[in-house]
């Protein structure tokens, strides 16, 4: 379904080029407009959406999230702009749209997401301590099925990693509920 080596390739030149890890500051180094709009917090609200117009990019979040899930539904939709931009002015990249569980659009910004939020040696480390699937995965500050995709990669990469016990959907981040610090889990 997704190009692995493609998508991996993207984020490892990206990481290269821009020597940045956080989302925020690489949209900013890649001229990318990031907006903020209050659209809630129920699990069915609109997390964010990418779009390009008259050659302007703009990805707009969820003011209303914690700051953890921002920063995933950042990686997200910079996932869209850098893989997706060409397709964006026919069509805008967003959680809250009817979508097929296989859309091919939102399991790539999932996989790129995860390569760029999450490093190998850093899934390793913590894979290494004692800790749940999911306990991992909050000390990664990551919801599990983000670490669902980054296993993917990385299985794609010839690691031997679990099998995660769940098989995130590509809409996963339409149904999530932001716990933040109140659930005990970030993001």
């Amino acid at each position: 379904m997704a190009n692995f080596k493609y998508i991996c390739d993207e984020v490892s030149s990206i990481i290269r080029k821009y020597d940045e890890t956080d989302p925020f500051l690489l949209c900013d180094a890649l001229g990318i407009i990031v907006r903020y709009a209050a659209m809630g917090s129920g699990p069915k609200c609109c997390k964010g959406f990418f779009l390009a117009q008259s050659r302007i990019r703009i990805i707009t979040i969820n003011s209303d999230l914690s700051s953890d899930l921002q920063r995933i539904i950042c990686a997200h939709e910079l996932g869209h702009a850098i893989l997706h931009g060409k397709h964006a002015g026919t069509k805008a990249f967003h959680d809250f749209a009817l979508f097929d569980a296989t859309d091919r659009y939102e399991y790539e910004a999932n996989i790129f997401a995860a390569e760029y939020l999450l490093q190998d040696s850093d899934v390793l480390e913590v894979l290494s301590g004692d800790l749940s699937f999911f306990q991992a995965a909050a000390k990664l500050y990551v919801p599990a099925e983000i670490l669902d995709f980054k296993f993917r990669t990385m299985k794609w990469k010839g690691y031997k990693v679990i099998d995660a016990p769940l098989m995130a959907q590509s809409n996963f981040l339409k149904n999530i509920s932001d716990g933040g610090e109140k659930d005990g889990y970030s993001c």
